[in-house]
Parts: C-alpha cells; sequence; structure tokens
C-alpha cells in the first residue's frame, strides 16, 4: 500500500479536476497525478445538475488517477463551491451570574446555540468564529476572564440544501469515499493569501468561468463569502451575439479581450476576423468585452461590508483563469478607488512549497490550478488503498513469494472465486475474509526442492482436493507440456 497519499476532488464548472500528491517530512508537496474531465454537461455555476453524469465524471477521474499511481483510492478529500453559498453573522448572547468566570463549557454552549441554528432551505457549510464579546471588550479566547455579559460572533456559511444532496448522491453513486469535505474558497484561501494579507483586511477574488467567489478577510478571520452567478463564460455568451460561435468566440476572447481599454488606443476603423471570412468591428468587440467585465467587477465592490471598504491595508487578491484578462488589475484599481485600494495583485501561483523536482507532473502558473492544490493541501489523511499488481499471480513480496489476491462473492453459493487469471469452481476455502473489502489472501509456499523430503500431506478433505486443484490448473499455465 502507498503511504501517505492525499487524493483531492474539485468539482468545477468548466471541468472536474483530481488530483493525488504526497507530503514530504520537509514540509514540500510532490505532485504524482492529475485528472481532468470536461463538467460543462452536468455541472454548471458549481452545482451538479445531472447526478449520473456528474457520479460517472467523479468515476473516471477515480480511475484515471489510480491507473496512473498503480494503486486503489480508498478514500478522497471533495472540494464544493458555487451559486447560493453565501455567509450570515449570527451573535449567540449567555448572561451570567455576577463575578462568573468563562469557562471552556461556556464557550463551547454557545458554539453548539450558533450550530443548531435551522436555515430554511439551506445547510450550515461551516460555522467560524470571529470573536467573542466579554462586557463591554472584544476578546478572541474569553476563558479565564470575569464578565456577566458573553456574547459569540459567529459567520456561519450556507448552501443550498437540495444542492449539498446532489452532491453527496453523486459520490454515493460513485461508490467514492469522502475522506473529508471542503469548502472550496476556503481551502484556496489557505494557500493563496499571506498572513499579513488576512490580517490587514484583504477580498480574495476568484474569477472563474460560470461564478466569481468573493471572500473578505480582517484580522485572520473570514469577514464574508458570497458567489455570483457571473464568470467569464459570460463574456463568451455576449460574444456569440456578434454572430460567432462559441468556439471562435472564445478563441477571440483569449486573444484579444481586455478589461479596460483607452479611448485613444482603439482604431474606430479596425476589424477583427471572426472566421469564413467575415470581421467584427474592434470597437463593437471591445465595448461587448468591457460592458460585461464592468459588472462583474462592480458586484464584487458591492459584496465587500460597508465597515470594512476602508481597512483593506491588504489590498485585493485575484485568482482564477479570469484573472488572466488584460488590464484587469487596472480595472479593479479604478472601479474600488486608489483611496480605498492601493494593492491589488494577481496570484497565479500558491503560497505552497511544490517540490517541482520529486513530482511527476507540473501544473499551470495561471491561477487555474490554485483550489485544487489548496484541497490537496488541506488533506491530512492517507487515501491509498492496495497496489494494483502488473503479475499474472498477484505481487512478489520482498522474500520473492507470491500473493495472490482471492475475491469471494459473500453471496455466492457455489463457492466461485477468482485469481488472477484462473477461474474455479467448488466449495468456498475456509479462510478469513476480510468483511470490508471481500477479499482473501493466500500466499503459496515457495517449491521444496525435489530431493528434499515432501512435507506430510493433509487429510484428503474437500478444502485440500480444491486447493490441489487450483495449484495443477495454475502450474498447467506456466509449465512446458512433455507431450509436445
Amino acid at each position: 500500500m502507498a503511504k501517505d497519499l492525499i487524493v483531492a476532488i474539485e468539482l468545477g464548472s468548466s471541468k472536474m479536476t483530481g488530483i493525488a500528491g504526497r507530503k514530504n517530512p520537509d514540509g514540500s508537496i510532490s505532485i504524482l497525478a492529475v485528472a481532468k474531465e470536461d463538467s460543462t454537461q452536468y455541472i454548471r455555476k458549481g452545482v451538479a445538475y445531472n447526478i449520473e453524469r456528474t457520479a460517472q465524471g467523479l468515476s473516471n477521474i477515480v480511475n484515471k488517477l489510480k491507473n496512473t499511481l498503480k494503486t486503489e483510492i480508498a478514500q478522497v478529500y471533495v472540494g464544493i463551491g458555487g451559486q447560493s453559498i453565501h455567509s450570515v453573522k449570527n451573535p449567540v448572547i449567555k448572561e451570567l451570574p455576577q463575578d462568573t468566570i468563562v469557562s471552556q463549557e461556556m464557550v463551547n454552549e454557545l458554539m453548539d446555540t450558533n450550530r443548531s441554528m435551522v436555515y430554511p432551505d439551506y445547510e450550515i457549510l461551516d460555522a467560524i468564529t470571529e470573536e467573542y464579546k466579554v462586557g463591554a471588550l472584544f476578546q478572541d479566547d474569553p476563558i479565564g476572564i470575569q464578565a456577566e455579559h458573553l456574547e459569540g460572533n459567529f459567520l456561519n456559511v450556507l448552501w443550498r440544501r437540495s444542492f449539498y444532496r446532489n452532491i453527496n448522491k453523486s459520490l454515493d453513486n460513485a461508490g467514492i469515499k469522502v475522506a473529508e469535505m471542503y469548502l472550496a474558497p476556503l481551502a484556496m484561501a489557505d494557500s493563496v493569501l499571506t498572513e499579513a494579507e488576512k490580517r490587514a483586511g484583504c477580498v480574495l477574488v476568484d474569477l472563474g468561468a460560470e461564478t466569481t467567489t468573493v471572500s473578505v478577510y480582517y484580522r485572520d478571520k473570514l469577514r464574508n463569502i458570497a458567489v455570483l452567478p457571473l464568470g467569464s463564460s459570460n463574456i463568451t455568451k455576449d460574444l456569440e451575439s456578434l454572430q460567432m460561435d462559441e468556439a471562435n468566440a472564445e478563441a477571440m476572447k483569449l486573444k484579444y479581450s481586455s478589461a479596460m481599454t483607452n479611448e485613444e488606443d482603439i482604431d474606430v476603423n479596425a476589424t477583427l476576423p471572426i472566421g469564413d471570412g467575415r470581421t467584427v468591428s474592434s470597437r463593437l468587440f471591445i465595448e461587448v468585452v468591457e460592458a460585461r467585465i464592468l459588472e462583474i467587477v462592480e458586484n464584487v465592490k458591492y459584496l465587500i461590508p460597508n465597515e470594512l471598504t476602508d481597512k483593506l491595508l491588504g489590498g485585493i487578491v485575484l485568482t482564477g483563469g479570469g484573472s488572466n484578462m488584460k488590464n484587469i488589475e487596472k480595472l479593479f484599481r479604478e472601479v474600488f478607488g486608489m483611496d480605498k485600494v492601493d494593492k491589488v495583485r494577481i496570484a497565479k501561483t500558491t503560497t505552497l512549497n511544490i517540490n517541482k523536482k520529486d513530482s511527476d507532473v507540473i501544473l499551470a502558473e495561471d491561477g487555474t490550478t490554485n483550489t485544487i492544490l489548496g484541497l490537496l493541501a488541506k488533506g491530512d489523511m492517507n487515501c491509498a488503498g492496495r497496489a494494483i499488481s502488473d503479475t499474472l499471480f498477484g505481487e512478489e513480496d520482498e522474500n520473492g513469494e507470491h500473493t495472490t489476491t482471492i475475491t469471494l462473492d459473500p453471496n455466492a453459493t457455489t463457492g466461485t472465486s477468482v485469481a488472477s487469471q484462473v477461474t474455479t469452481t467448488g466449495p468456498a476455502p475456509a479462510a478469513t475474509q476480510t468483511a470490508t473489502t471481500g477479499t482473501t489472501t493466500v500466499v503459496e509456499e515457495k517449491e521444496e526442492e525435489e530431493d528434499e523430503k515432501e512435507p506430510e500431506r493433509p487429510k484428503d478433505t474437500k478444502i485440500s482436493r480444491w486447493f490441489g486443484s487450483l495449484k495443477k490448473f495454475g502450474r498447467s499455465l506456466v509449465e512446458p507440456d512433455v507431450n509436445e
């Protein structure tokens, strides 16, 4: 079994991505395998709307990874995000007798009360403690402080319950065991933002294909998260209105689009080729692209809490495929105002220590892999199952012995078993069967030298005759026929 193998899957609107890696003793991460599936036909805006096709996509990802790794995958980490995810503040207040000292039990009671909140049609995905108010003072840790009034300020991250069920059904149908489910935007933030940015106050904007996720941090805590149902694919759809197909519109967007263009740089007579000998006005193309990206950026600004608009000293951090658009930083500065935000940077890579020398896969550094790497970094449990053998009679152990895995059907009454490529029908052997996998391992002893005394034969039972038949048939496959 492979050791310390971590596997994560991200369910994106344009593609589903799986990754396998290993955490090294020096703190670095080695990337061992990556698999991708086009998800445009069953995931929209981060939501699985076709459960069966999502399950098939998940199965394909796992199969690709295990074929590359030559190892079964026992469990995976899953990152979820997308439309309807948003945060809600929830203060929980507890009045205390005079001269009471706050204890851990009191704090736990506040947390449990918050977790028990019911939001119609929504599931609490994460509950974040922002701070506690003890008397008139705000504290990160109130334990041990004397008070008569204790208040916990929590930020609950919600997702529509039906969307949550769809993801779980898809995973169940694919037969995938989940090690843990993470909010993808939060996992990415931990691998993209610096501690200084979180502490000073910053906005992380993930410009995806069909959604734009906005996460606001201040004093090391998440203060707001929301998902806009707008992304770079909306620009593609707008360009299709200029009489071009989707593939052409996407190619044009990637090649020519800019978030901002100076008026003096626009040639009113210029045209751009759109295929089949047709052209489109350069000015019209610019107007279509800029109108949509401006709408997205203005909506991002709207999601910043009013009390934090002048406290974003850490600036704005852009990531995702949309962050590669020309002049995108310039537009954010223009919309937010230099008096509010004077720092805008594009996070094309994570802050993680990726060991490229020891990695089998080199990932693109364009902001599109930051989420899946963040999910991989969050994992801390081994996800590997048994190794997949390439030999006829199973694996060869360190002593040179061959280990053959026989899979037994617990529902079978005829004792049918499969050993590598040999199929034998007879009574089921009296061997120990693993309850979770239904597999039994039989180790064949190395053949004794011909001149050595043959060991005493077991009593002639049905079981011994069955093993004798299996061994004889196996030898007939690998030993030459003397009569030939």
